[in-house]
């Protein structure tokens, strides 16, 4: 799948910002939401939330797509969600941000199925 257009030239120049090895984990991520969504049929909302691209569905809970200081990637829900507990118990083995992210090292490759059922579960929460 292609990467959509971006909503806005702020959201495009976010992911500018970042350094390439993150600017690319971010953008895959990017795409593995827009591409669940499509097999899910549900609409999603590109946005900027506290400086970072946020993605929102109607009966979902919004994930945002974050470049972390210590030089790695984040996606993020709703710490008050069940989104990242429930992950948790799939894959432990991720590098959690208590309640409220993932964290991944830009160097190594996706854990695409733990992730897709993150997205998965995020754009559904509410449904």
């Amino acid at each position: 799948m292609d990467h959509p257009a971006f909503a806005s030239s702020e959201i495009a120049h976010v992911y500018d910002a970042c350094p390439a090895p993150v600017r690319a984990t971010l953008l895959a991520l990017r795409t593995m939401i827009y591409a669940e969504a499509v097999q899910l049929g549900v609409p999603v909302t590109e946005s900027l939330k506290w400086g970072q691209p946020s993605y929102a569905t109607p009966k979902g809970t919004p994930l945002r797509l974050g470049h972390l200081k210590t030089g790695g990637a984040a996606i993020y829900s709703h710490c008050q969600s069940r989104v990242i507990p429930e992950l948790r118990d799939l894959a432990p083995d991720l590098n959690y941000d208590g309640t409220r992210a993932v964290h991944l090292d830009p160097d190594h490759a996706l854990p695409v199925a733990p992730l897709r059922l993150m997205i998965r579960r995020a754009l559904t929460y509410r449904t």
